[in-house]
């Protein structure tokens, strides 16, 4: 019975060894330049699927009570803590929110749902409507391909935003994806920036919000291109798991998102670089990412940056809400001398496939 016991602890011992270097690989893959090696740059997807496998066996150590075998799934959970933090942070909700704190909303409204309205209202205009922010920075603004609510409705409704900025994204004619801005404050200036993409991109604002200035970033970075039939393959890997089923669906999911990843990567530099280069100290980037914590373009765009829900949010604020993709790619990344306050995914709208994020930032005390 010994010689059994000290048989299965092994091979437990080296599942677990092997499972633990599967999570440092997810873990640090963000580092991988997706250019270069675009399928490995995609590990990140996998990071909380090792990370469950890795608590699994720390209790299934102490449950058997092979306390010294444990230390290796706790290695690896050490090993990984800033990543996990990253992903699934726990926070103290903060007791109260500074005195003139800016609330910044992004939101992916994937056209205000197509313009869709229900007893003569559009379910996302009247969110942002009554959402109390200050400045808006809104994904998918296509209102102008829409038949059902026009522009001068929007502007209407949210006239409470003296200063506007809407813009076209893509290099490609055919594009109808465009990126808007509405702020309480003046923006003194509004430039694109200048990266490859059919139908995203970024813009980049300055805004003057009392004695301040500060840089703004909105971003619509690379979507993975997924098509309906591609989700349903997804969808039907999760519902139906055959293996040849799973195994021709997931090399077809992760072909294109390597793809997508590779456009992402130059997409992220160029939005790293704005951040480096942005004349005021002062400076928040947000949006649709169309990445996870663990990836290549969240890590370049927040390196010397706070991650909003990182500092003040709650667990894992899964912001896309569509076709089991249950991952976080919304953001908002904020400068060393801001801090935020009650990050929140809120999940009370679901007219488009995105949730909002939202968080108010105040400068930093020293």
């Amino acid at each position: 019975m010994k010689f059994v016991r000290r048989f299965i602890v092994l091979i437990g011992g080296a599942f677990n060894g092997l499972f633990v270097l599967l999570l440092i690989a997810t873990a640090y893959s963000p580092y991988i330049d997706p250019t270069v090696h675009p399928m490995w740059s995609c590990l990140g997807l996998a990071f909380p699927v090792f990370l469950l496998t890795d608590i699994a066996f720390l209790l299934l150590w102490i449950i058997v009570r092979q306390y010294k075998m444990a230390l290796l799934p706790l290695a690896g959970l050490l090993l990984c803590y800033g990543q996990i933090r990253t992903y699934i942070p726990l926070n103290f909700p903060a007791e109260h929110v500074p005195e003139g704190s800016l609330k910044i909303l992004s939101y992916n409204i994937m056209g205000f749902n197509s313009g869709k309205k229900t007893d003569g209202e559009n379910a996302i205009l009247a969110y942002l409507q009554h959402s109390g922010a200050d400045i808006l920075c809104l994904q998918e603004f296509a209102t102008y391909s829409s038949p059902r609510l026009t522009k001068a409705e929007v502007d209407q409704a949210l006239d409470n935003y003296p200063y506007q900025r809407v813009d076209k994204l893509g290099s490609a004619d055919i594009s109808t994806n465009y990126i808007a801005c509405y702020s309480k404050y003046p923006i003194l200036s509004a430039r694109k920036l200048n990266y490859a993409s059919d139908g995203n991109g970024s813009v980049v604002y300055e805004l003057k919000v009392g004695e301040d200035t500060l840089t703004l970033i909105n971003n619509h970075l690379e979507s993975n291109k997924l098509t309906a039939e591609d989700k349903q393959v997804y969808t039907g890997m999760l519902t139906a798991p055959k293996k040849e089923k799973v195994k021709s669906g997931a090399r077809l999911l992760w072909k294109k998102l390597a793809e997508a990843s590779a456009i992402r990567g130059p997409q992220a530099d160029a939005v790293a670089q704005a951040i480096r280069t942005s004349p005021h100290s002062k400076v928040i980037v947000c949006g649709d990412f169309n990445d996870t914590p663990i990836s290549y373009a969240r890590r370049v765009i927040g390196q010397d940056m706070n991650d909003a829900f990182t500092q003040s949010g709650q667990g894992l604020g899964i912001s896309y809400n569509q076709n089991r993709f249950y991952f976080r790619i919304d953001h908002i990344l904020v400068s060393k001398n801001l801090r935020t306050y009650k990050c929140t995914v809120d999940r009370s709208i679901k007219d488009s496939d995105h949730y909002p994020i939202e968080c108010y930032v105040a400068t930093k005390e020293r």
